[in-house]
């Protein structure tokens, strides 16, 4: 197992440890003092110290969206507190075989435009938001449709991506064209064309290499090796083998499979919610 031991030294002096351990699913373990918090996904908590308390926040009714309210995505975070006079520490874990990047808000430029879902945690001043409403599955509709998620503020937030992240510092005028699914963030000054290399039809509903980015300097853009889209389709791949028509309880068992995670999932937000 690895380990980077970090601390970050704040725009206002604020010095924030952490490490983040691991190879390929990661956790970021993050030091509170007395009264400090931390701001996270839902479901990303590995392990706390005992002085830490939870508590589920809820967007505001005007934040939410039409999507949200009809299908029930969540919409909250959670703040763990270190509500003790002495140090403590939260663990927080990646959801998928991800790597975790530390992003100093302040570094680049207050703003920062991310895939869906790429946020994970956060200190201090960071604000998370849709930069549009959730499209159906795999659409994909300019940059809007391609980064819906936006940080700005000036604290510390993670980020995860998949496999191996490369961060590329673009020249002005320099051009690069990137898979859009492999894009993970990238700050605001960056021009951002897309380019369908198929049928929009086919893009839309997904497909290896169906869009892709061209992105022009100057600017700073974060790039994944393995997005949880291609391991999830790879995996169905493997799954839905030929061989799959010769067994006719397949079907059923999928069906059992995700009657099982649901009730588990319903199950585990009524919990949270009591």
């Amino acid at each position: 197992m690895s380990s980077h031991k970090i601390t970050l030294q704040g725009p206002q002096d604020a010095v924030i440890p952490f490490q983040i351990l691991g190879g390929e699913a990661q956790i970021v373990q993050i030091m509170l003092k007395s009264q400090e918090k931390v701001t996270a996904r839902p479901g990303s908590m590995c392990y706390t110290s005992g002085s830490i308390q939870m508590e589920n926040v809820y967007l505001p009714e005007q934040e939410v969206g039409v999507w949200q309210w009809l299908f029930g995505k969540t919409v909250t975070s959670i703040v763990f507190l270190n509500s003790g006079s002495s140090d403590g520490y939260v663990g927080i874990a990646a959801p998928t075989l991800a790597r975790i990047l530390p992003i100093d808000l302040s570094v680049f430029g207050g703003e920062l435009l991310c895939q869906p879902d790429a946020f994970l945690c956060s200190v201090n001043d960071v604000k998370v938001s849709n930069t549009t409403e959730p499209r159906p599955r795999n659409a994909v509709v300019g940059v809007q449709g391609l980064l819906r998620q936006k940080l700005s503020g000036q604290g510390l937030a993670f980020i995860i991506g998949g496999g191996s992240v490369v961060q590329k510092n673009l020249e002005v005028g320099e051009v690069v064209a990137v898979d859009a699914s492999c894009i993970i963030a990238l700050t605001t000054i960056v021009n951002v064309q897309v380019k369908y290399n198929t049928p929009i039809r086919r893009a839309v509903f997904g497909g290896d290499n169906q869009v892709t980015a061209v992105l022009t300097g100057p600017g700073i853009v974060f790039i994944q090796s393995l997005p949880f889209q291609k391991l999830s389709q790879r995996v169905a791949r493997a799954v839905t083998s030929p061989n799959m028509r010769e067994n006719p309880k397949f079907f059923v068992q999928i069906a059992v499979f995700f009657l099982l995670a649901y009730i588990v999932i319903l199950s585990s937000l009524i919990l949270t919610d009591v």
